[in-house]
């Protein structure tokens, strides 16, 4: 099997409220999308929201869970600035912060904050986390050092 992921879907009770947090939050365009699904062309990869009864029934499991979900989805930028801009502007729509912008003690700034469904997502500059042209993760600088 390829090292890649193609969808990444998160299971979400209320698909309404989650896609106008991913829409007009976040500023999200979905490429396609039902009553029960959307999908979001992120950087080589779907990311998508479909509502937690139909997908644990697509996969015949009971569709019960709840609390942290020992996943985070990172965003990372390529500057400390960008890291506070985008701070302000989540800050400025009533986006819940979990933790304010912090200093890496590796270096480096970074943030965390929920989605409507509480799903977190961190949004951080990592230096020994290179980008692409396209702002895609280009790898990971060592980190045996550290």
């Amino acid at each position: 099997m390829e090292q890649r992921i193609s969808v990444l879907t998160i299971a979400v009770d209320n698909l309404p409220a989650m896609q106008k947090f991913y829409e007009q939050i976040l500023d999200w365009k979905p490429v396609a999308a039902n009553q029960d699904i959307v999908f979001y062309q992120l950087n080589g990869f779907l990311f998508s929201l479909c509502k937690r009864p139909d997908l644990a029934k697509f996969i015949g499991i009971p569709p019960e869970g709840s609390g942290f979900r020992a996943v985070t989805i990172g965003y990372n930028v390529r500057s400390e600035q960008e890291v506070r801009a985008i701070h302000d502007r989540l800050k400025a729509r009533d986006v819940e912060v979990l933790q304010e912008p912090t200093a890496a003690p590796f270096g480096g700034l970074f943030f965390y904050f929920k989605d409507v469904e509480g799903n977190i997502l961190e949004v951080a500059y990592n230096a020994y986390i290179p980008l692409d042209e396209k702002n895609n993760a280009a790898g990971h600088k060592p980190i045996d050092h550290l």
